[in-house]
């Protein structure tokens, strides 16, 4: 029976993020149903492969496991930097245990793209796109190096197509760029899900590297439906990877990717710093003024003391829990991890991720609603990410600018929309951590 009702909320959720993408499409009768059906079909084909087929899974798992090896080292190289600090177990541990992750990652990425391997994966996955949805050599190359190597790098696989690109075109890789990871946070990310333990980190990095996979095709659907292609004469369908130097060298390759490793975790422990100084200040004007009117102890009663009071927390888990009640959260938990959509909107999902680690380390809420949340957050969705894909995409193509500031908005809907196509995927095929 709960199967039964599981794929019932899957079908109606899947219908209801189909319904939200052809009412805010710039061109109804363009879209191409026969993409978005195939997109689909790739992205449950993919899900179930990942996720049920042992052979399979114990490919992926080999994958899973060299990540975990590769936590674990950086863990020892914190460990013998920071001492003590870097001890996951310790209240001040989270800047010394997690974000040394970032730069070791960020430089493995840089030797694998150094050495060509990247590159090979990158179009393998790239060329299966292009023969079943039918993309531009462009568009396909793009959606394929997003799931690997993040929004900022991705676009520079493509350079030399850029320029010519159609706005369809554009809309799709920025909004492949939303919808999915970077290599360098994904082993924060496991990290910190899986804390202390290697089955922890296994299980939380197969799931992620599932939801990266299968949130490039449906990416594609999303972009595809709210910006259809009209201008099909135009496309290219050429796939050829541009040599592009990730430096002289071997070590001139961990050089280049260490340096950005480090500009990103800085970059990643200044911004939570200041969000989190924000949240406080904001969550100080809001419990004052729920203590004035007693919204706080009617809100704690409601939620049997989950929140403290009126907080930016409980506003956001109100306005998104709809949305998460159509992902398949059961309904206990439907604020919770609404809370974390919108953290993940608003702020970002670096600072969600936090959250659910969190809930589930405190078990607040249940594992299905771990395992959707961890799906739905996976990806770059927020709306510093227009900023960011403006600038990064319109510094090598400045033809495109106007193009970029024009479709930031909607590629950010698209983005949080794939997302959610992943988590509700997620939500029928898997029931328990």
């Amino acid at each position: 029976m709960d199967l039964l009702n599981d794929i019932f909320r899957g079908i109606l959720g899947m219908g209801s993020l189909l319904v939200i993408c052809y009412l805010y499409s710039s061109s109804r009768k363009s879209i191409d149903w026969k993409l978005v059906g195939m997109g689909i079909s790739l992205q449950v084909v993919l899900a179930l492969l990942m996720l049920k087929v042992p052979l399979i899974r114990t490919l992926f798992k080999f994958i899973v496991d060299f990540f975990v090896l590769m936590i674990d080292a950086t863990q020892e190289s914190a460990k013998f930097l920071f001492g003590n600090l870097a001890d996951p177990t310790q209240p001040f541990g989270f800047a010394f245990y997690v974000l040394p992750t970032i730069v070791f990652f960020s430089a493995l990425s840089s030797l694998l793209y150094y050495l060509g391997i990247l590159q090979r994966v990158v179009y393998g996955f790239a060329w299966i796109m292009n023969k079943t949805m039918r993309l531009s050599g462009a568009e396909s190359l793009a959606a394929a190096a997003n799931v690997f190597i993040g929004q900022t790098e991705a676009p520079l696989v493509v350079k030399p197509y850029l320029e010519r690109m159609t706005k369809s075109e554009m809309n799709c890789l920025m909004t492949g760029g939303m919808a999915t990871i970077a290599g360098g946070v994904f082993g924060a990310y496991m990290a910190m899900l899986g804390g202390s333990t290697i089955e922890g980190k296994q299980l939380f990095g197969m799931h992620l590297l599932t939801a990266s996979i299968i949130s490039a095709p449906a990416a594609i659907v999303a972009a595809k439906m709210l910006f259809p292609e009209i201008n099909r004469d135009e496309i290219d369908k050429n796939i050829d990877i541009p040599r592009s130097a990730a430096g002289n060298n071997v070590l001139d390759a961990l050089s280049v990717g260490t340096t950005d490793g480090v500009k990103l975790a800085v970059n990643v422990g200044a911004m939570l710093l200041a969000f989190m100084a924000f949240i406080y200040l904001a969550n100080g004007i809001f419990f004052e003024f729920g203590k004035w009117t007693n919204l706080n102890a009617i809100i704690v009663d409601k939620t049997n003391g989950a929140y403290e009071g009126f907080t930016l927390q409980y506003i956001f888990g109100i306005l998104f829990s709809p949305i998460a009640w159509l992902l398949g959260v059961p309904g206990a938990d439907m604020v919770a991890v609404g809370q974390m959509l919108g953290e993940k909107t608003i702020l970002n999902e670096f600072f969600a991720y936090v959250t659910l680690t969190d809930m589930k380390n405190s078990a607040l809420i249940s594992p299905k609603s771990i395992i959707i949340a961890t799906y739905a957050l996976c990806g770059f969705a927020n709306f510093a990410s227009i900023g960011i894909q403006i600038g990064g995409i319109g510094a090598i193509a400045p033809g495109q600018r106007k193009n970029l500031s024009q479709l930031g908005l909607r590629a950010l809907i698209g983005g949080t929309i794939a997302c959610f196509f992943t988590a509700v995927i997620a939500g029928v095929l898997v029931r328990e951590l």
